[in-house]
């Protein structure tokens, strides 16, 4: 039989080879075991907030006994069902949960908690109604730093989407749970602050950034006054989506309202907690009847941030315009057919009375016959000018297909990003790009998400080029895109110089980093549309195209 002292031996030797095999953190609410990846390390699942009830406040998580499994992915928010689409934008999440604040830490494996790694803290999208932590591989940027010399962390946040995380109405302003969404990635921004020094991050060095609602989100967070000043993050990079017009807490109380009626909670004394206490499928399968980004509602969404002077305390171009945001340094970009992917289901869109009607009632509540004739004019009856754009007469999925994926791109996407430069390159250093690759794509030609590719490869090396990936990775790094934290003998040779967007009124130049066909890259001015998309931008700060949602 072994002794006692013989099995303590071999334990004590195991369990130092597990430790070994399967690096563990400890923080100071609970012990992660995570797991090796090449020359990563990755921890999944680690939860950043307590298990919440519907529509609750997300809290610091409580303490956890024991070692705790990180090596896959947690449970991903409750998902909208989408309309049919042209190609599938949504990934199939095996496990879906209310219980969904987890986030995800790849870290290169030779960093310890003395590294002090910049940190890349990465917010997904999916028009506030899809998406998690999982949809992005994020390892190859990752990989693609320490190739470069530059090594830095990702921490990927999962946060409450569709109603779950953006019901609106009175009541949930009553009730203080207004943006709960938004909510859940400032707290996973504090968990950053307070515990990636244990798995070798600075959190003096962290970045936010996202992509379409994860960029739009990035913006908001840019304005809000629950970002602490500055002291959550030092830069931010937005990849199609800045911060754009919000309509009010109050007016989404038509969709609380609906809701409610669908449920059977109408006679109850308090709706918001009858909503809390319906059985999950039943509450989903009635958030499932609302309009989503592919109906004919398109990107005027139902579920989404709104003004509730707490998160957001005003219209949002109306804070860009009077410079209430984090002055820090900033990436912004665009793909050049922002808003094709996102008009298929206006097919029955077909005339220019249609056309008039649709800006109306879609996006121009609050508008003048005058002002919905003026976009009418600007965005005219003509598919050589509509998006995809530079394609002539192709592409007309339907008679005024082009012309309101023209319409919809510029107000969504290019035309906030355009404002939003206009004001915060006064006050800080900025960068813009455009994509106009994958043109040849029927229909939807360089369409929104097209550049992701760009900035997270399927690998570290192959790829026409690497000069976004590598801007990326030295803005995180340096909070400038030109500018190598590596090693001489490491930095990429021939990349190109990228110029700064400056306002003109401050004696500046547009200047876009653009990427076209087939690998070519060079700089180009941000003044295409001018007059349309100047107009638009009036419209958003006067406040006329959030009303009535």
């Amino acid at each position: 039989m072994f002794s006692h002292r013989l099995i303590l031996l071999v334990l004590s030797a195991f369990f130092h080879l597990v430790s070994s095999i399967s690096p563990i953190v400890s923080l100071d609410y609970g012990t992660f075991q995570g797991a090796i990846d090449g020359n990563l390390t990755k921890f999944l699942g680690v939860p950043f907030a307590r298990p919440v009830t519907r529509f609750e406040i997300p809290q610091p998580p409580v303490p956890l006994h024991g070692i705790q499994n990180a090596t896959a992915f947690g449970p991903a928010c409750p998902q909208q069902t989408l309309s049919p689409t042209p190609q599938n934008f949504t990934n199939n999440h095996s496990l879906i949960s209310e219980q969904c604040q987890t986030l995800d830490v790849f870290t290169p494996t030779a960093a310890d908690s003395g590294s002090k790694l910049p940190v890349f803290v990465w917010i997904y999208g999916g028009g506030f109604e899809v998406g998690s932590s999982s949809d992005t591989d994020v390892r190859p940027t990752v990989e693609r730093s320490i190739l470069l010399g530059e090594p830095m962390i990702m921490v990927v946040p999962n946060y409450r989407i569709s109603a779950f995380g953006f019901l609106a109405g009175k009541e949930v302003s009553d009730a203080g749970v207004t943006n709960l969404g938004l909510r859940d990635q400032i707290l996973a921004l504090e968990w950053a602050q307070k515990h990636i020094s244990a798995f070798g991050g600075d959190p003096e060095r962290v970045v936010i950034g996202g992509q379409s609602a994860g960029a739009i989100s990035t913006g908001l967070l840019l304005l809000s006054n629950k970002r602490s000043s500055n002291s959550l993050f030092r830069g931010a990079v937005m990849i199609s989506g800045s911060p754009g017009p919000s309509p009010s807490v109050a007016d989404g109380q038509l969709y609380y309202d609906e809701l409610v009626e669908a449920n059977n909670c109408t006679a109850a004394p308090d709706t918001l907690d009858c909503l809390r206490h319906v059985p999950y499928d039943a509450f989903l399968a009635t958030v499932n009847k609302t309009p989503d980004l592919f109906s004919y509602h398109s990107l005027s969404l139902v579920w989404r941030p709104r003004v509730d002077g707490d998160v957001i305390v005003q219209n949002p171009p109306t804070s860009v315009a009077e410079g209430t945001f984090a002055k820090i340094p900033i990436m912004s970009g665009d793909c050049d057919d922002e808003g094709t992917i996102f008009s298929f289901g206006n097919d029955n869109v077909t005339t220019n009375a249609e056309f008039s009607n649709y800006v109306q009632s879609i996006y121009l509540p609050g508008g003048t016959p005058a002002q919905v004739a003026q976009i009418a004019q600007l965005y005219p009856q003509n598919p050589a000018l509509g998006s995809p754009f530079g394609t002539g007469d192709a592409n007309q999925y339907t008679p005024e297909f082009k012309r309101i994926a023209a319409f919809q791109g510029d107000y969504e996407f290019i035309g906030v990003r355009r404002l939003f430069l206009q004001h915060a390159s006064k006050t800080q250093n900025t960068w813009s790009w455009l994509n106009k690759r994958e043109k040849v794509t029927p229909y939807i030609g360089s369409y929104h998400s097209s550049d992701m590719p760009m900035f997270f490869p399927t690998n570290a090396t192959a790829q026409p080029d690497t000069v976004a990936i590598d801007a990326l990775i030295n803005f995180l790094n340096t909070l400038d895109p030109n500018e190598s934290a590596a090693p001489e003998a490491l930095r990429p040779i021939g990349s190109i110089f990228w110029p700064k967007w400056q306002t003109p009124s401050a004696g500046g130049s547009t200047s876009l980093l653009t990427f076209s066909d087939p690998a070519a890259v060079n700089i180009t001015a941000d003044n295409f549309r001018a007059d349309a998309i100047a107009f638009l931008n009036e419209l958003h700060l006067e406040g006329v195209t959030v009303i009535g949602l």
